[in-house]
Formats: C-alpha cells, sequence, structure tokens
C-alpha cells in the first residue's frame, strides 16, 4: 500500500461527494422539466413516472409503486439521513475539504461552505416545484464553480489529481446508472409510448448536460442507439463513460505505482468496449451497464487499497 497524505485521501472523497450531488440534481431538475413537456391527466401517472429515478441513483430499495414526487425528491434531494442524497453529499463533501482547507485556495472552501449552509437552510422547499430549481440549480452551478476554482488554482500535487480521479469515477458511475436504468427503459418501451420519443431522448441528454455537444457530434437526428453510443464511446465528451475512464488513467501518471490501479482501469474500459454490440437492444443494456458499474466500483477498491487511509469518506 502506498498510503497518500490524508489531504488527498479527503479530497477524493469530497469529489465524489460533489460529484454525486451535481449529478443527482441535475436529473431530479430534467425529470421535472420532461414531465412539463409531456403533459399527463392522472396525477398518479406523473407519481409513477418518478419511481425509476430512484433506481438510477441507486435506491433500488426504497422502490415502491406508490412512491409520489414529493417522496422521490425528499429522498434524492432533501433529506439529509438518507444516504446519497444531495443534503447528505453536500454535508459529506464540506466535513471532508473542512480538514483541507490548508491546502485548498479560499475560495473553494467559502463555495462549499457557503452552498452547505444554503442545503441546511433551504433543502426542504426543493419538494415545492416552485422552488426546485432554484435549490438544485445551486448545487449544480456551485459544484462546477469549485471544480473550476480548483482547476484553475491548485498545484497538481497527488491531492489533486485525486480530487480529479474522485470526480471522474462517480461521473462514470452515475451515467453508466442513468443509461442503464433509463436509456434502456426507453429502448424497451410499448408502440404506444413512442410519441415522445425524441422528447424523452432530448431529456436523457439534457440530463447528463449532453444534449448541445450530441448534436454538434452527430449533426443527425437524436436517435436511441447514436444517443447511447455518444454516452458511453465518445472520447471528447467529458461525460461519457469512456473519456471519465481515460482521464483516470491520465491522473495515475503522476502517482506512484499505479500498476495494479491502471489494470483496473484497463479491464473496465475493455469490459465497455465490449457492450458496443448491446446499445440497440434495453434488455441487453441494461445487464451490460450493470457489469460497468461493477468494475468501476473494482477501480474505486483498487485506488483505495493502493493509496487511501482507513478512515476517509
Amino acid at each position: 500500500m502506498v498510503l497518500l497524505s490524508r489531504n488527498a485521501d479527503r479530497l477524493f472523497w469530497a469529489a465524489r461527494y460533489l460529484e454525486r450531488a451535481e449529478d443527482t440534481s441535475r436529473l431530479v431538475q430534467q425529470f421535472g422539466e420532461l414531465f412539463d413537456d409531456m403533459p399527463i391527466d392522472d396525477p398518479d401517472e406523473t407519481d409513477r413516472r418518478w419511481a425509476p429515478l430512484l433506481a438510477v441513483c441507486g435506491d433500488r430499495s426504497l422502490l415502491a409503486s406508490d412512491a409520489t414526487e414529493r417522496d422521490v425528491v425528499r429522498t434524492l434531494v432533501c433529506d439529509p439521513e438518507q444516504p446519497g442524497s444531495v443534503a447528505a453529499c453536500v454535508a459529506a463533501a464540506r466535513s471532508n475539504l473542512r480538514t483541507t482547507r490548508e491546502v485548498l485556495p479560499r475560495e473553494a472552501w467559502h463555495t462549499v461552505n457557503d452552498l452547505s449552509l444554503f442545503m441546511d437552510s433551504d433543502a426542504n422547499r426543493a419538494e415545492d416545484r416552485r422552488f426546485r430549481s432554484h435549490v438544485l440549480g445551486r448545487v449544480t452551478n456551485d459544484s462546477r464553480r469549485l471544480d473550476g476554482i480548483l482547476t484553475s488554482s491548485m498545484t497538481r500535487d497527488a491531492a489533486f489529481q485525486m480530487w480529479r480521479i474522485g470526480r471522474y469515477l462517480e461521473r462514470a458511475d452515475m451515467t453508466s446508472r442513468f443509461v442503464g436504468v433509463r436509456a434502456a427503459s426507453l429502448m424497451t418501451r410499448r408502440e404506444d409510448a413512442l410519441k415522445y420519443d425524441e422528447v424523452q431522448w432530448m431529456g436523457v441528454l439534457r440530463a447528463l448536460s449532453a444534449l448541445q455537444m450530441y448534436q454538434r457530434s452527430t449533426r443527425g437526428p437524436i436517435e436511441a442507439t447514436s444517443v447511447v453510443r455518444f454516452l458511453l464511446f465518445d472520447s471528447r465528451f467529458p461525460r461519457s463513460i469512456r473519456f471519465c475512464l481515460d482521464e483516470i488513467d491520465r491522473s495515475l501518471d503522476t502517482l506512484t505505482r499505479p500498476d495494479s490501479v491502471r489494470r483496473t482501469v484497463a479491464n473496465a474500459r475493455d469490459a465497455l468496449i465490449a457492450t458496443m454490440g448491446t446499445t440497440a437492444d434495453g434488455a441487453d443494456l441494461d445487464q451490460a451497464m450493470d457489469w460497468v458499474q461493477t468494475l468501476i466500483g473494482k477501480v474505486n477498491d483498487a485506488i483505495t487499497d493502493r493509496y487511501l487511509s482507513i478512515d476517509g469518506g
């Protein structure tokens, strides 16, 4: 084991928590906007459409046929006692960064501390549609602002590289979850559900901040298979799984003895490439993404075993 500084450890976990908070905020926001574009007369049907978002965010155990929109938003955004919620992730990120203030640009600490205070006071307002965009937008914007501050102002040492690895590892995991659950479900719908097909695939892209870059890259129609391949394999888009794994590999260049971690990254990349033939079938795609998520988890385990202290996270 090559134990890095506690600062590197804390930054790795803070990065994962903030990426999870940002990505979950965007998913919840886009789900709401999507349903505004697809008017539904039956309120119960609206609630049923929200429930699968729990699975996207890794909370399959909480799935229930009677989960309402408010239940889903409370679980994923507002509840600080719910592991993986936006509120809990922001609090955990602040806790990790609080002990690394000596290596952070001052603006970085102020940004995450202010965001944490905001969530303490305003997170519950996200349950109300009137205020949800304000709460979720604040999380997304502050997360990106913090990442920009560190990228533009922080020394490229092991602590910074672990920040990058944490961000990209969590991002790859969240993209694989969203593709595996949401995109796969769209591919297996009944024929009578296809009238909003393009709108829903636009929602998939928007949820991952990918719509404009997809349109620039393909210059064609929004079509299921090409959307999935863009999100999985595009080597230039920062939220594709391929890009994230490549960036993790690059960050390992500056760390001591990275060979064992690199092998797990290569295994995950090979598994991703092997999914190329599943991108046109929803059931196969869901199963393939489960396997990719397993290997991403192995990358996390390899990083933890090689570099991180036992009391991190």
